[in-house]
């Protein structure tokens, strides 16, 4: 219905007003902020508590969590030695910029150099909703299977990284990690993709490195 159109248009335009202005923001304060998607059970959490292992003594990182229900995700970063701060969506399936903004209140956003937004587990919803972030991070766990950046384009066209995880279970499982290479670069040439184990750590140094370069990029403006 006409309604209910111009309803969406009105709610979504809010959100990316909202969405540039908190850029703008960020972009003063020189923080780089990473907006990560993904299907429920991924592995987001878990690159997250190796990423701050890896850049804590290095970068000062802080963590929004988005999560329908529960503080979970938001325990497992704090104890990984970083702030962190839980959004809770009651049953909706995306962030949105007004929620993040909201969370902001939590930290001192000049003195962090990264903000992770790591959103609601779901290869839809989030991808159409700006957030302030200066990057898209898709993870794609390999047991998924090989042939996700087919089945849910738009997620891998808006990213400017794609993280392939549990890529230690290749050989036992059918989907290969070069095919999903492929896939993702077939709909997004210009995406970065990073092969990693969370578990083995292999490919993790090449993905922080990205993210301190990425950190270098914002400071010097």
């Amino acid at each position: 219905m006409p309604g209910q159109v111009t309803v969406l248009k009105e709610i979504t335009q809010a959100n990316s007003t909202l969405a540039d202005a908190l850029r703008t923001d960020f972009a003063r304060q020189r923080v780089l902020v990473l907006d990560v998607i993904a299907s429920p059970g991924a592995g987001k959490t878990t690159l997250l508590e190796r990423t701050i292992e890896l850049l804590r003594d290095d970068l000062r990182i802080a963590v929004i969590e988005g999560d329908p229900a529960t503080s979970l995700d938001a325990e497992r970063v704090a104890a990984a030695g970083v702030p962190a701060v839980q959004i809770n969506t009651g049953g909706g399936c995306h962030l949105e910029a007004r929620m993040v903004q909201s969370a902001l209140g939590q930290f001192d956003a000049a003195n962090l150099d990264v903000i992770v937004i790591e959103n609601v587990g779901n290869l839809l919803c989030p991808t159409g909703w700006d957030l302030g972030e200066d990057a898209k991070i898709v993870v794609a766990s390999l047991p998924e299977g090989d042939d996700k950046p087919l089945k849910y384009p738009m997620s891998f066209v808006s990213a400017h990284a794609v993280v392939i995880n549990k890529i230690d279970l290749e050989p036992y499982i059918p989907a290969k990690v070069a095919k999903l290479r492929a896939n993702a670069l077939a709909i997004n040439p210009d995406v970065t993709v990073f092969e990693v184990s969370c578990t083995s750590g292999q490919g993790l140094d090449a993905w922080v490195q990205w993210i301190r370069e990425r950190v270098a990029q914002k400071r010097a403006g």
